[in-house]
């Protein structure tokens, strides 16, 4: 709710609700002592189906070949490179579908028992959440001026 991933609401008669649950892990230290405990919650996305639930899917990729000449090519005009690693990545995407799931278990609601989440960000195991994620980064790098023009 903090970080206003979605609302509660009625369940809808004419769409799907997909259901979710609770990942838990914990975490070692090198010694074998446990470092910390925790919790993801889930969207079972493997009971999506296409042209029902989502409309398309994505997923970038960049081949070796690709990563071999970008590099390459830094290293010939003295470019500096820098890598980045957004943890949460998928969970910062909008989703432009209507995405209904089940509330968490243990979700403090418990007078609206028939109600479920309806989605505004993307969550771990949606179809649609890699797509979702492309879309908000692409936008920011095309307004930051990172545009790609074609010849």
């Amino acid at each position: 709710m903090v970080n206003d991933v979605c609302e509660v609401v009625s369940r809808p008669q004419d769409r799907s609700v997909v259901g979710s649950r609770w990942i838990y892990k914990i975490k070692y230290a090198t010694d074998g002592s446990i470092e910390k405990y925790k919790a993801r919650f889930v969207a079972k996305g493997y009971a999506q189906k296409e042209g029902i639930d989502y409309e398309e899917t994505f997923a970038p990729v960049a081949s070796y070949t690709s990563i071999r000449t970008v590099i390459s090519l830094a290293a010939q005009m003295g470019w500096e490179i820098r890598q980045m690693d957004v943890k949460t990545a998928l969970l910062n995407g909008v989703i432009e579908e209507e995405v209904y799931i089940e509330k968490p278990e243990g979700f403090g609601t418990h007078e609206k028992k028939s109600h479920v989440c309806k989605l505004k960000k993307a969550l771990y195991g949606l179809k649609q959440a890699p797509r979702a994620w492309y879309g908000r980064i692409d936008g920011y790098l095309q307004k930051m001026g990172f545009g790609v023009t074609w010849i």
